[in-house]
């Protein structure tokens, strides 16, 4: 960030931008998040003020420009019936079209450069801006901001976040669209133990999931791995100082690779991997990608925050925007509830998921692990949809399990499993057909639903690299055959109509799944459902669906 900005004037009745006096109050001053959840999360508590002179980072997420322009072309470049088809963004066209204005960058650069703020750094798109100062002056930045330390979380991570919300000049309003940093907790996981099943006479064994299992219930041969080489890859992310250990890995693939070619390494570590003990999630997320997406190239995105004011989920979509080659499929298992969001964060965020789909890019998110979710307002229960597996712009990984758990066999709803509608995004257009066929023809429906779909296709935190995994192996058969990679998948799997899956039609899942109510959420059914999606993937009938454009 540059030191030589000219100084601009403001009319006499304009507020101030306080480049002198930071201080800002009243009229003159607006909050960007005032819905933005700052209760403490469960299991967090907090050790006092942080010390004035401690230093923090902290990202400002600059406004954008052409925004429904960047609609448009997603919709133009994943749709498989526009000739723009396949024919996707660069990293530097997507830059050159959501850059934010001169102007913006010229008032939001000088007024942290009067705060004192230093080493600010930028990404490619020029969105976002880090910036380090001291908590004396990020207080007397972002007016009403209190930063206190925390820990909480399995792995009992540090935090330094504000209880308070801040405010920001009014001169910046249509400048800065949020503050990361300040209120939002490392993201949590959506894994969740089970409980032991309950059935007298039983000795409570079933079938383990292995990598075995997986390629035999979903028909990949010995032959349905990838050919090694460097121009296709996939990515798994991992957050909350979870890691995993390349020496498990190895270990991992000789005890269950040994029926089919893969690699036992990882290829790239994005970020920072720390040498605590393993986390299960990450774990998960790697060797399962690996053995679905078998001898395909894998990047691990490790983005705990280098610093205990970042933000880890906000650090990986930085990450994202500052590369121009990138594996073609990235799966997350993690997620928030949406409802504990801004909708400065939660709208500023779908934005940052349309310019990785502009690019090509396929992400996966878990649908979380709570069933349909449940939030009580003033004694009324709701569903409680997980972001951002609730993006129009994302595919959400959903769950299923084994109807008889002691064998390979058809797949019924994980009770668990999250899904349902959006409380936030309006339906898009891809779905309209599929949901208008399950709300006329569904039975029954539970209360509280919005018919805003969660759009996906079916898994668990387990399934969502799986389902990554047989992606990757797609986009190899594509790649060899010239074509370009399947990019932002859920236009195409919405008008195949569920061609090349397997439907999934018995079973539930939970909603408020807590001491205080046990109900139930959706139900499946022939065809699409907001449970289970289209359905589980059969590979040979997919591969042939989706390898020709």
């Amino acid at each position: 960030m540059t030191a030589d900005l000219q100084k601009g004037r403001m009319g006499p009745r304009a507020c101030l931008l306080g480049l002198l006096a930071l201080s800002v109050a009243g009229q003159c001053s607006y909050s960007p998040e005032p819905d933005q959840q700052r209760t403490l999360p469960p299991g967090w508590v907090s050790l006092g003020r942080a010390d004035p002179e401690e230093e923090l980072s902290l990202t400002f997420a600059l406004r954008q420009q052409n925004v429904d322009r960047l609609s448009e072309l997603v919709q133009a470049v994943s749709d498989p019936g526009s000739p723009r088809y396949g024919k996707y963004l660069a990293l530097e066209d997507v830059a050159d079209l959501v850059r934010p204005s001169q102007l913006t960058l010229h008032m939001v650069q000088k007024w942290l450069l009067a705060a004192g703020a230093r080493n600010c750094h930028s990404v490619t798109t020029q969105d976002f801006l880090t910036c380090w100062l001291s908590v004396r002056q990020a207080e007397l930045l972002l007016s009403g901001a209190e930063f206190h330390r925390y820990v909480g979380g399995p792995a009992e991570t540090h935090a330094v976040r504000s209880p308070h919300p801040y405010r920001l000049p009014k001169a910046l309003a249509s400048h800065v669209d949020f503050v990361g940093g300040l209120h939002r907790f490392p993201p949590t996981s959506t894994l969740r133990q089970r409980p032991e099943p309950q059935v007298t006479g039983t000795l409570g064994l079933h079938l383990g999931v292995t990598p075995s299992v997986i390629r035999k219930r979903y028909n990949l041969t010995a032959q349905d791995v990838g050919s090694g080489a460097t121009n296709n890859s996939q990515a798994c992310a991992q957050f909350l100082e979870q890691y995993f250990h390349a020496s498990d890995l190895a270990e991992f693939m000789r005890l269950f690779g040994g029926s089919f070619v893969h690699q036992a390494a990882v290829a790239r570590v994005v970020g920072q991997q720390g040498r605590g003990r393993a986390g299960i999630e990450a774990s998960l997320d790697v060797e399962y990608l690996m053995s679905a997406g078998a001898n395909i190239s894998t990047w691990v995105y490790s983005s705990p925050g280098r610093h205990e004011s970042q933000e880890p989920f906000l650090q990986w979509l930085l990450l994202l925007s500052n590369e121009s080659a990138l594996p073609h499929v990235h799966t997350v298992s993690y997620g928030d509830d949406e409802d504990s969001l801004s909708s400065a964060y939660i709208q500023r965020v779908n934005v940052e998921l349309m310019k990785a789909a502009a690019r090509g890019l396929t992400l996966l998110f878990a649908s979380g692990d709570s069933g349909a979710g449940c939030w009580s307002v003033s004694g009324r229960h709701q569903f409680r949809p997980s972001f951002p597996a609730s993006s129009p712009y994302v595919t959400t990984v959903g769950g299923t399990s084994f109807q008889n758990p002691f064998r390979i066999t058809n797949e019924v709803v994980d009770y668990i499993s999250g899904g349902g509608f959006s409380n936030v995004f309006p339906r898009p257009s891809y779905q309209e057909e599929a949901v208008t066929s399950y709300l006329t023809s569904s039975p029954h429906l539970p209360p509280s639903s919005n018919h805003v779909p969660i759009p996906w296709v079916s898994g668990t935190s387990a399934s969502t690299p799986v389902f990554g995994g047989f992606l990757s192996l797609i986009n190899e058969h594509r790649i060899l055959r010239g074509h370009p990679p399947l990019g932002f998948l859920n236009p195409r799997l919405y008008k195949q109509h569920g061609a090349g899956l397997f439907d999934v039609t018995h079973g539930c899942h939970e909603s408020c799944l807590n001491e205080e109510v046990e109900g139930q959420g959706f139900c499946s059914g022939p065809g699409w459902d907001p449970v289970t999606g289209w359905g589980t993937p059969n590979f040979p009938a997919l591969l042939k669906t989706l390898i020709d454009p």
